[in-house]
């Protein structure tokens, strides 16, 4: 698929001459957007505690998912849950929080080949579509300009903070689009937490978040060895992790993963070691691209992959820890 450049992504015009998505958009700030219906597609393990602040902040949710476990525990909270994208069609905004670039381009696209099966067919011209997972900029890119083609505006969003960070309203949301369009659908950005603009052009967003992946990787695995190096050192753990955390070495990575580090294989998945497989390889592609060495990038990369071949990919990402521990 070509690319268009982001200056034109991040017009809102159409293929068929219009710009009916920007202009529907810039008059529907007049009007009272918290009454519109949003889907939110994706309630995994960061999706549902965002779809439920959303709905807590009074915005109509209809929340989708393949799995019957996630549309369970939605709707046990009060939300509702389907299966399908039928209800694309009357969503005045569709929020994407999936795992993966493949799982978004089958959900934009539809599966073996038919476009039918997509969300953009099934969404109405003038409409928002909000992409918060992490993919890269090229995955956004190429997701906005289809979007555009059917007069359906894009906003690039990933989100920095995880599950806490949604507990606790401290989400950090990268946004980077047409700035009317990001205005219109400001009240659902500010309901999750705060938006970081990241400017007007379509993938911004998401290169913000790749330079917050390098960084949160090497946090994660710099926390590990640390606690490693502590119980090889005969130290008690807890105790060291109570130091480092009152002075100089304090990180939020060490603060938040530590604890969940020293509970064990059995502590509650947050964000799964999964995602920062994914993750490192994006930025270590986004590298290779741009000809930059990053020296800390591998060994987190390496470490990650080391933990998903022991069997930990589903496990919580602090899990890492145990391609360092010894057992005693």
């Amino acid at each position: 698929m070509g690319f268009t450049s982001t200056d034109e992504l991040s017009t809102g015009t159409t293929a068929h001459g219009a710009s009916s998505a920007t202009e529907r958009i810039r008059h529907s700030r007049r009007r009272d957007m918290s009454q519109h219906s949003t889907m939110f597609i994706g309630l995994g393990a960061i999706g549902l505690p965002m779809a439920q602040r959303l709905h807590e902040a009074g915005i109509e949710i209809t929340g989708v998912d393949l799995s019957p476990d996630c549309r369970q525990r939605a709707q046990d909270l009060g939300l509702k849950a389907e299966a399908s994208l039928d209800s694309a069609g009357s969503a005045a905004t569709v929020i994407v929080m999936v795992a993966t670039g493949s799982q978004l381009d089958a959900v934009l696209h539809g599966s073996a080949g038919r476009s039918d099966t997509g969300l953009l067919s099934r969404m109405s011209e003038g409409s928002v579509l909000v992409v918060m997972s992490t993919v890269g900029p090229a995955a956004v890119r190429a997701a906005a300009q289809s979007a555009r083609e059917r007069g359906i505006a894009c906003l690039d969003v990933p989100v920095t903070g995880g599950v806490s960070g949604v507990e606790s309203g401290r989400l950090r949301l990268l946004a980077s689009g047409d700035p009317d369009v990001l205005d219109s659908r400001r009240y659902l950005l500010d309901a999750l937490g705060t938006v970081i603009d990241c400017g007007a052009s379509v993938g911004d967003g998401q290169a913000f978040k790749v330079v917050n992946q390098l960084l949160c990787s090497v946090h994660i695995v710099a926390a590990a060895e640390a606690l490693a190096l502590a119980q090889r050192l005969g130290l008690d753990q807890q105790h060291v992790l109570a130091a480092m955390t009152a002075g100089a070495a304090e990180s939020w990575m060490l603060g938040d993963r530590g604890p969940r580090m020293l509970e064990g294989l059995d502590a509650e998945v947050r964000s799964a070691i999964g995602i920062f497989v994914k993750d490192t390889s994006l930025v270590a592609a986004e590298a290779a691209d741009l000809d930059i060495e990053l020296a800390l990038l591998p060994v987190a990369e390496q470490k990650f992959a080391e933990a998903a071949t022991a069997g930990l990919l589903d496990r919580d990402d602090s899990q890492v820890i145990r391609t360092y521990l010894t057992e005693g």
